[in-house]
């Protein structure tokens, strides 16, 4: 097993998130900072006097002195980029989404495989502290009807991709996660307003099991908005990811148990009296950026595995894509 700081990690792109991933790696104490390569000289520089930490002048000598890299570019180059770190053998965190388009995923899923090597993708969702909640307290889910928006005013940054790409493939790589199905059915509409590509889009998806599942993206709202509300018999639970909260509602007969901290409201169905229970799991606070690095560095180690793989983001991007191409069609 590597020993504390044994494993080097490096950051390709220093953008945003390339920058929050680079502090994490420097004051991480189970990893070395190998240092970070960004094209940009006025961006190297400033975190050079920001964080003192060492600017390569090419990829090729960052991948010198890193054993894995992270990659935080923008979507055009991250097929470029990270063939380049797979092909020197370095296991890749790459942001989301994987690629561009499915061939360049197809082609680094294949060559990561040729060579050993593992691909993390950037699906933070999955490490949001509400989604942990559903896992922790072992919440199997039997959804038959899931509503899903992400709403966001607009920015700029990003919106080299389509919003389906942009905000949209996270629910997408979160719904692929919680439905144990394959997709039957797409209906998707969207717009273009301030951007020359989709800004607000809306996608019906059904499953073959007959869960039906309504996603909203948009990125000139006036509000931040990320929920995710799951409808099941007799169950509804309901996810803040901007608050990291679960709550869940429930309808139970009178004498079945309930854990001692529930709100209860009794009501008839039926002619049967039933009670309306009410939970609020306990969150635990954390970092999600900071947890997908301890995960990567875990999985560097072979302690675990990547929450999020190559495989799916290879699917989140498929069905990204496959929405998109409904729109165009529209």
């Amino acid at each position: 097993m590597l020993k504390k700081r044994e494993l080097s990690i490096g950051v390709v792109g220093v953008g945003h998130l390339g920058k929050r991933h680079l502090e994490n790696v420097i004051k991480s104490d189970m990893v070395r900072c190998s240092g970070f390569y960004e094209i940009d000289k006025e961006k190297s520089k400033k975190i050079i006097n920001e964080n003192g930490i060492k600017s390569h002048a090419s990829l090729d000598a960052l991948l010198k002195e890193s054993d894995a890299i992270i990659i935080a570019v923008p979507t055009t180059e991250h097929f470029k980029i990270a063939k380049e770190c797979l092909n020197k053998r370095k296991n890749i965190f790459i942001e989301k989404p994987i690629c561009k388009t499915l061939k360049e995923a197809d082609a680094l899923i294949k060559l990561s495989d040729e060579n050993n090597c593992f691909i993390q993708v950037g699906h933070i969702e999955r490490l949001n502290p509400a989604i942990f909640t559903l896992k922790k307290e072992k919440i199997k889910l039997n959804p038959r009807y899931i509503e899903i928006q992400r709403l966001a005013p607009f920015n700029s940054r990003g919106t080299d991709v389509p919003v389906v790409l942009d905000l949209m493939i996270h629910d997408l790589d979160i719904l692929l996660s919680l439905i144990d199905s394959t997709v039957e059915k797409i209906d998707a509409t969207g717009i273009s307003i301030m951007t020359n590509s989709i800004d607000i889009a809306n996608a019906r998806i059904k499953f073959k099991n007959g869960c039906v599942a309504n996603i909203t993206s948009s990125r000139i709202a006036q509000d931040y908005v990320r929920k995710l509300k799951v409808f099941e018999k007799n169950r509804y639970i309901t996810v803040d990811f901007l608050k990291g909260l679960t709550e869940i509602y429930k309808v139970l007969d009178l004498e079945e148990k309930i854990k001692s901290n529930s709100i209860t409201t009794p009501f008839i169905r039926n002619g049967k009296e039933k009670r309306i229970v009410y939970e609020k799991p306990h969150q635990n606070k954390f970092d999600a950026l900071e947890m997908e690095l301890e995960n990567f560095i875990e999985s560097n180690k072979k302690i675990s595995k990547p929450i999020v793989s190559g495989k799916d983001g290879r699917e989140a991007l498929n069905l990204a894509i496959t929405i998109q191409k409904k729109i165009e069609e529209d």
